[in-house]
């Protein structure tokens, strides 16, 4: 996987692009793996309200956010995504609320990472309906911190 380059300290290194989210989805080797992520494509356009979009070449992003740090770094990015990696499916949401860990201690066999990831093995290792409300939360969060 080809690491695109930042152009500034400002620049985000994960940008929006024009390729297939199909194809992406299709390149998944694993059948259950593929079958998993088109099911998650599935369940974030429905949550989300936004229509699948690459983001760099491997992240599935829903919906777009602008943000900037108290450090001035800003950029774009999804408001909610995910990625096939080797070990897991890598889920991009909020994490680090009280609202969401206790919505995560009902989820299933998942990990997490400090404040925004999600890491799943396979969707039914997991309470969908629960995964839905932590990906609602987490751009209501968002969309709270990042008007």
């Amino acid at each position: 996987m080809a690491k695109a380059k930042r152009t500034s300290k400002n620049t985000n290194k994960t940008q929006l692009t024009e390729a297939s989210v199909e194809e992406y989805l299709a390149a998944i080797s694993d059948e259950a793996r593929r079958k998993d992520c088109q099911a998650l494509t599935r369940l974030m356009a429905s949550v989300t309200k936004h229509k699948p979009r690459m983001w760099g070449a491997s992240i599935v992003g829903f919906g777009t956010r602008h943000y900037r740090y108290d450090s001035g770094r800003e950029g774009d990015i999804c408001l909610a995504g995910f990625s096939s990696r080797a070990d897991s499916i890598s889920v991009y949401v909020v994490v680090d609320t009280p609202a969401q860990q206790k919505l995560l201690a009902k989820l299933g066999r998942h990990k997490v990472s400090t404040k925004a990831c999600v890491y799943i093995k396979r969707m039914s290792d997991i309470d969908q309906d629960v995964l839905k409300a932590v990906i609602a939360g987490s751009v209501a969060e968002l969309k709270q911190r990042y008007p």
